[in-house]
């Protein structure tokens, strides 16, 4: 299959041109600046906002899919109104662009932070989050993943059964070589988030190994049939990033969660991954007990 990759270069979009090119799909890897990408990938340095650039990209790979990573990807990284207008305008140019250019499905990335969560007084309706839960945006960065699942939801319709659109909510993206000590996107490393849960808290511990993400947009791309147009799907670990179960390390920074997180025992995360697994079988094969070791000393 041919595979269009926005943001191929990034901490998530290389494990996906990676686990694509394993796979045995033709990628073409498109973004602001080169990285280290798979070998096997064509890679495109390349500003999707401009038109004519995208076109070229667009009329190169003749995509059958595509994985719209591409954008800001940290909260409060840039002004409000840029993160706005960069993360938005690139979803709506790229999405309607897979659909003109005959692709079967076009997959965005969006992100758990449309939930709101990171005030004390932040209260959900219930827990573990799923993707049937209102979504209430604290800030720009999640106010604009909103607007790119409402794109998702838009083009849908537009569509009809021309193209699927769906969106993933990858959770906080951990990298290979983070497991083996290398500092995560907030500048601490996977062994101090776990030894200091303030750090871990903001997020409420939620992870995801950037290959195991990377296989659900695989298997979106290889399984448009069994994916609802329009729908949005978690890729979030089975666990919680924590060494104390969150029944009792949520209400400790969540005061709002205090009586929800009860049933959140043991290693039981505060997100759910059940659609994914019902739609495509996508389940994450790794956790930090196995990549980073149960028995490492808390600090």
């Amino acid at each position: 299959m041919r595979v269009l990759v926005t943001g191929g270069a990034g901490r998530l979009g290389r494990s996906v041109v990676a686990v694509l090119v394993e796979r045995g799909h033709q990628v073409v890897s498109a973004d602001l600046t080169a990285g280290p990408i798979a070998p096997q990938a064509t890679q495109r340095v390349v500003n999707l906002l401009d038109d004519a650039a995208r076109s070229e990209v667009f009329a190169e790979a003749r995509p059958e899919a595509v994985l719209h990573l591409a954008g800001i990807a940290v909260p409060h990284s840039r002004p409000d109104t840029e993160i706005l207008e960069i993360n938005t305008l690139l979803a709506w140019t790229v999405l309607s662009d897979a659909a003109r250019a005959g692709a079967r499905i076009a997959v965005a990335a969006s992100s758990p932070t449309v939930f709101g969560y990171g005030t004390p007084g932040w209260r959900p309706l219930r827990l573990p989050l799923d993707e049937e839960h209102p979504v209430a945006p604290l800030h720009s960065y999640g106010l604009s993943k909103a607007i790119i699942e409402e794109t998702v939801r838009t083009l849908a319709r537009a569509e009809g059964e021309r193209c699927v659109f769906a969106a993933v909510r990858p959770g906080y993206v951990i990298a290979p070589e983070e497991w083996a000590g290398a500092p995560t996107q907030q500048g601490h490393t996977v062994a101090e988030r776990l030894d200091r849960p303030e750090l871990a808290a903001g997020s409420l511990f939620n992870y995801v190994d950037a290959r195991d993400a990377a296989e659900l947009f695989a298997l979106l791309a290889e399984r448009p049939g069994d994916v609802r147009s329009g729908q949005i799907l978690h890729a979030i670990a089975d666990d919680a990033l924590a060494r104390a179960p969150l029944a009792e390390l949520l209400p400790r920074f969540h005061p709002g969660t205090a009586g929800l997180a009860d049933g959140l025992t043991g290693d039981l995360p505060a997100f759910s991954n059940a659609a994914a697994r019902a739609s495509v079988g996508w389940r994450p094969r790794r956790s930090w007990r196995t990549e980073l070791g149960a028995s490492a000393p808390a600090s």
